[in-house]
């Protein structure tokens, strides 16, 4: 296993059902508690775990919610806790949703860091850069060649049965079967180039209760902010904007008054009476990327990809982590229909993968071409589709049981396809076109029904 972060643990986890022994190649030595990994630039900033994602990690590995209740993360319930506005419309609370926990991504991966390395077989290569592949035979791979980070090492051969890329974007899995003699992987790629900033802070008391409240960018306004609350007291403001003349300000005036351009009034306001804890940390993303390693003729057997080295999304849209979790469930399955020694894993994986891909693929893609500042081509299909998840994003915020559709879909829990069902057509075709969004708005909680009283 190449890669520790959170798609390498989990793959980890998985691997460690099905192999006697399972080493995770690393180059970062393990951070102290709640520190990111030098590894995970994006650490220090705002993350969230989609209920999709949240459901299979903790069937992964049962109790983690309570552990990491029990470190500090958050508890919080969507119905009353999160605000959500997007393309411009302030979305009603859904009536119907389970808990989430809210955690920083450097006490999340630690705990499940923790959990894999408690694991029978597996043992940690801290201090590792991964340096090529060790295949005799094009055909297959049978280890990877490491060099330690101290001063005077020399290239080590680590056979493997099974090698796994979880390196995030700057795997060389692509580079490294050019060099075997395979033909290069196609590749879809989106330059969105967005810029993020991000600073903890502990608002004052009295300030509202939301625990998330995230404002998406939009047609005309490429910017967009979360504000989370993470363990520690602490809420994590995270704000993005494109390079392209909205890169967040790293000064701390500028990044208020930035961050008060977007901001429902009341948040805003307790923002600036916030105590800040921390220095404000910068990110560059450049690109949505995917390599498409399904397509590719021949693949040499033994060789995975999983992660970031797979397939890159904005942040912005918070599909990473749950991505990840859908991959290591589609390792499992593989593993159990083709076994781990099986002639056909490489290529049974890498198909059943891109069809997990797809749906996240095509929202993140078709939300990021909804902004004329991004480059791309835009065909009558995606001028269409955005045009229409405006509608429904307007009907989302008049109708609740809209805007709990919607969340499922961008909780990754129901496919895009659920959205044209009769009773979401028709909220979305009554939208008025003239309609002006209310970014402002504060939904205000729903009443619950007699029926969802009496439970």
């Amino acid at each position: 296993m190449l890669g520790a972060g959170m798609a390498g643990l989990l793959a980890a986890r998985v691997l460690a059902g099905a192999y006697e022994q399972v080493t995770i190649v690393e180059r970062d030595t393990a951070p102290g508690p709640g520190r990111a990994r030098r590894g995970v630039p994006q650490g220090r900033h705002a993350h969230m775990l989609l209920p999709r994602g949240q459901e299979i990690l903790h069937g992964l590995f049962p109790g983690l919610e309570s552990e990491l209740v029990e470190a500090g993360a958050v508890v919080a319930d969507p119905r009353t806790e999160h605000r959500f506005t997007l393309g411009g419309h302030a979305l009603r609370r859904v009536p119907r949703s389970d808990r989430v926990v809210q955690a920083s991504r450097p006490l999340l991966e630690g705990a499940v860091r923790d959990r894999v390395r408690a694991l029978d077989g597996v043992a940690f290569a801290d201090g590792c850069d991964a340096v090529g592949l060790v295949a005799p035979d094009p055909r297959r791979v049978t280890g990877v060649r490491i060099m330690r980070r101290v001063p005077g090492s020399a290239e080590e051969e680590l056979p493997a049965d099974l090698v796994v890329d979880a390196t995030g974007r700057s795997g060389r899995t692509r580079l490294w079967l050019e060099s075997l003699g395979h033909d290069p992987a196609p590749r879809e790629e989106i330059k969105v180039g967005v810029a993020y900033a991000s600073r903890p802070v502990r608002l004052p008391l009295g300030s509202p209760p939301d625990k998330a409240v995230v404002v998406g960018p939009g047609p005309g306004r490429p910017r967009g902010m979360a504000l989370i609350a993470i363990e520690g007291d602490r809420h994590l403001l995270t704000l993005a904007g494109l390079d392209r003349g909205h890169r967040p300000p790293t000064d701390p005036e500028g990044f208020l008054d930035y961050m008060a351009g977007m901001a429902p009034p009341d948040v805003a306001e307790a923002v600036r009476a916030a105590e800040p804890l921390g220095e404000i940390a910068t990110h560059r993303y450049p690109s949505d990327l995917r390599h498409r390693y399904e397509r590719l003729r021949r693949f040499p057997a033994g060789l995975l990809v999983t992660g970031d080295a797979l397939c890159s999304f904005n942040p912005i849209y918070a599909q990473g982590m749950t991505v990840a979790c859908l991959e290591a469930q589609v390792l499992a399955r593989t593993l159990d229909t083709a076994g781990a020694g099986a002639r056909g894993l490489t290529r049974r994986y890498f198909r059943e993968v891109g069809k997990a891909l797809d749906d996240p693929w095509r929202m993140a893609v078709a939300a990021d071409l909804s902004m004329p500042e991004v480059p791309g081509r835009r065909g009558a299909i995606v001028r269409l589709l955005n045009a229409y998840v405006g509608r429904v994003q307007a009907a989302a915020a008049r109708d609740p049981e809209i805007a709990g559709r919607l969340m499922r879909v961008i909780g990754l829990l129901d496919p895009p396809s659920t959205l044209m069902r009769p009773s979401v057509l028709a909220a979305a075709c009554a939208v008025r076109r003239s309609a002006d969004p209310s970014p402002h708005a504060t939904p205000r909680p729903e009443t619950p029904s007699a029926q969802e009283v009496r439970g």
